[in-house]
């Protein structure tokens, strides 16, 4: 029996963090990507209408599955205990309801796409599934995110060459360790609540080594997105975006050297300017050499 009712429609979306685009950006900088390099600078206008709105909704539905994975330690945790399931808001079973209509919505656009891209959209489906379980017995679900998250990549592969070349395990690597560096982040808000009522993330595991280790990813990434430009042949815009990211990756890490929460959340929330600068890098590269 349907439960969703139209007066939770704001608790819905709450519940989606329709308020909170962040996460939808730093899903969709990847899906961009790949469908740059996969169409040389020229995509599918169509492809990337599915693509931005296929990572609202499985982000959305991502939220969701886990606020209810979480509704029963939210209560204790600062930053989410006013969350629409873990203040009685919203009921599990309208939750789950909710990310099956989600997933529904988003199984929808595949119809745009082909038979590969279907097909690897389980594996996407499975890991967004399991990544908020994922807390309870690994320190490592920002891994497991990232392996999400990163999902587009191959999609977007798929839907626009209908086949899945090599620059995508760079790429892919590269962006699972993002992943990490800024849920690590994250994570690092919640970390002395997390550290009390059990759960585990990469920060509780990185400790006090938080700054050196996630320094020492962003090195990783910076290494993999530099060869990912030499395997692709492109040209001086795309290194000088990687400059850029550079430059961000040092005021984030400026940013956590501070000990303070607000400073963690604003060093999660910069990489947002990573995807986009690392866009523009290859996009602006693409047209100028299109263009010669």
């Amino acid at each position: 029996m349907l439960e969703l009712t139209r007066r939770h429609i704001p608790h819905y979306l709450q519940l989606m963090r329709v308020d909170k685009p962040i996460g939808t950006y730093l899903v969709v900088w990847p899906a961009l990507w790949s469908l740059w390099i996969a169409a040389k600078g020229m995509p599918d206008p169509l492809l990337i209408i599915v693509f931005v709105i296929g990572a609202f909704l499985m982000r959305s539905a991502g939220c969701v599955i886990n606020d209810f994975a979480d509704r029963n330690i939210d209560g204790f945790i600062e930053r989410t205990k006013k969350r629409p399931l873990a203040a009685g808001l919203v009921t599990p079973k309208e939750a789950i309801q909710l990310f099956i209509l989600l997933c529904a919505a988003a199984a929808l656009l595949l119809l745009f796409t082909n038979r590969l891209t279907v097909l690897l959209a389980f594996t996407a489906l499975l890991l967004a599934a399991l990544y908020p379980f994922t807390k309870r017995f690994t320190h490592l679900p920002q891994v497991v995110l990232g392996m999400a998250f990163s999902c587009s990549i191959p999609m977007a592969f798929a839907a626009q060459m209908n086949t899945l070349p090599t620059i995508i395990l760079p790429l892919y690597s590269a962006v699972i360790i993002w992943v990490v560096v800024y849920d690590t982040f994250y994570a690092m808000v919640d970390r002395d609540d997390d550290l009390m009522i059990g759960v585990k993330s990469t920060a509780v595991l990185f400790g006090r080594y938080d700054r050196l280790i996630t320094a020492f990813l962003q090195c990783i990434f910076i290494a993999l997105i530099i060869k990912i430009g030499l395997l692709l042949e492109l040209g001086r815009i795309y290194y000088g975006a990687i400059c850029l990211t550079a430059i961000l990756f040092i005021y984030q890490q400026s940013l956590i050297s501070q000990r303070d929460k607000t400073k963690y959340f604003s060093a999660f929330l910069n990489n947002n300017y990573v995807g986009l600068v690392i866009f523009i890098g290859l996009a602006a590269d693409y047209a100028f050499y299109i263009s010669l």
